[in-house]
């Protein structure tokens, strides 16, 4: 069988409301989950035994210290090279990695115990997207591991065992599974498909922090208050808000600086930062008014991936 690749893009909350905590630890959430059209990327093929391999600009912070190589760079790294870049200059590293430990080798193993128990494949994940920045790395490349394995191995991809699968793994992991515009509610597992903003101009600026979703929530003080309103798409975004926005900005200060540079950036219709941050989001009514954003962003240092709602 010949192998099969599976993007895993960035995923965006335009809109994020945290309404309580649940006595199973999670939280009750309403959420406006939108993808782009670029990430990380996923490979598999069938082997003797299983191995999962890690590439990309942002493969030595998953990497052991000691497995983690320079590779030439020789692929366009769509989701941007280094941070403060958007382009395929940075080096890069790669290598084995553990097989347990990681949320990949996580749904691989789901995936075989489900539907094939004597199967074994190679993985390898091209990571573009920067580490814990509230963009759902980590879901995605899950989520699309599922997607790869169900094409490789002929499962319908709306087979519901799949979903039962990516619930478990992570909250983002079934809307990183649907990989289309959607309301999550409840752990933000419940989906509603949602219309509207394909192909708007998108950029994701990440100051260069690494922020844990746990300890932002640990910091969110706890209000309810209240839930997205109705409208469409934008209306509702530009209505709503992240209530994990303020608790971030407390761990990371840095982050405000984004929000002050997109938010004064000409032809911007909603900025905002994303997930558990510390990467923010702007959408733009043109690519030259996103691509014009796109260049301060970097000219501070920062991350930048330029890019557009699927």
């Amino acid at each position: 069988m010949p192998a099969i690749t599976e993007p895993a893009p960035a995923k965006i909350n335009l809109a994020l409301h945290v309404r309580r905590r649940r006595p199973d630890g999670y939280h009750d959430l309403e959420t406006l989950f939108a993808f782009a059209t670029d990430g990380d990327l996923i490979t598999v093929e069938p082997a003797q035994t299983n191995s999962f391999t890690i590439t990309g600009p942002f493969a030595a912070a998953l990497l052991p210290a000691q497995n983690a190589a320079p590779t030439p760079n020789t692929t366009p790294a769509k989701a941007g090279a280094q941070l403060g870049t958007d382009n395929d200059e940075a080096p890069r590293s790669s290598g084995a990695a553990p097989w347990q430990g990681n949320l990949v080798t996580a749904a691989a193993d789901a995936f075989t115990t489900a539907f094939a128990p004597e199967a074994h494949h190679a993985i390898t994940l091209e990571k573009h997207l920067p580490i814990a920045s509230g963009i759902g790395g980590g879901s995605a490349d899950a989520a699309a591991t599922l997607r790869a394995l169900a094409r490789l191995h002929g499962i319908a991809p709306t087979d519901p065992r799949l979903h039962d699968i990516a619930a478990k793994l992570g909250a983002d992991v079934p809307a990183c599974l649907a990989n289309r515009t959607t309301l999550g509610t409840g752990r933000g597992d419940t989906l509603t498909t949602l219309e509207g903003l394909s192909g708007t101009p998108l950029l994701l600026v990440n100051p260069g922090v690494a922020v844990s979703t746990a300890a932002v929530f640990k910091t969110w003080d706890g209000h309810d208050r209240g839930p997205i309103p109705e409208g469409n798409l934008l209306d509702r975004a530009k209505a709503g808000r992240n209530d994990l926005e303020p608790p971030a900005l407390a761990l990371a200060p840095v982050i405000a600086e984004v929000r002050t540079l997109l938010d004064a950036a000409q032809g911007v219709l909603l900025s905002r930062m994303s997930g558990s941050g510390a990467t923010c989001f702007a959408l733009f009514e043109t690519p030259e008014a996103r691509n014009t954003a796109a260049t301060a962003a970097q000219a501070k240092g920062w991350w930048t991936l330029a890019t557009k709602l699927a």
